[in-house]
């Protein structure tokens, strides 16, 4: 039987982990990252808040992009000596400058895209 030429790598490169290009591709890549970082543009949110903005993310998933951006450096997370605890999260420097970049996906998209009828799906 014949292989296909190319075939689709079921894990991540290894440089989208070890090279900051590779690191911004995995950022702009996924969409639940995408989604903090546009409600965080707005101002700090409790983890409920972000919730509720985002839709149908489980809070493990959210918990867990939460953490991989808090490790980059891209968010910040405050706790409140309060009872009960109380916790927000918002954009560090970085986070905020990540913000230009999700405004010239937008402005692409609006240039470009907005005259689809159909939505796009990825080449299988």
């Amino acid at each position: 039987m014949k292989t296909p030429d190319r075939e689709q790598p079921t894990e991540m490169p290894e440089a989208c982990a070890t090279t900051p290009m590779g690191r911004a591709i995995r950022l702009i890549g996924d969409a639940w990252i995408l989604l903090i970082i546009i409600n965080l543009l707005r101002g700090p949110k409790r983890f409920n808040e972000l919730r509720e903005f985002m839709g149908h993310v489980s809070s493990k998933t959210l918990t867990q992009r939460l953490r991989a951006l808090e490790e980059m450096g891209v968010v910040q997370r405050r706790a409140f000596l309060e009872i009960p605890p109380r916790v927000e999260y918002h954009l560090t420097e970085k986070g905020q400058e990540f913000g230009d970049v999700i405004a010239a996906i937008e402005q692409f998209a609006q240039k470009n895209l907005s005259d689809l009828v159909e939505p796009v799906t990825a080449a299988q």
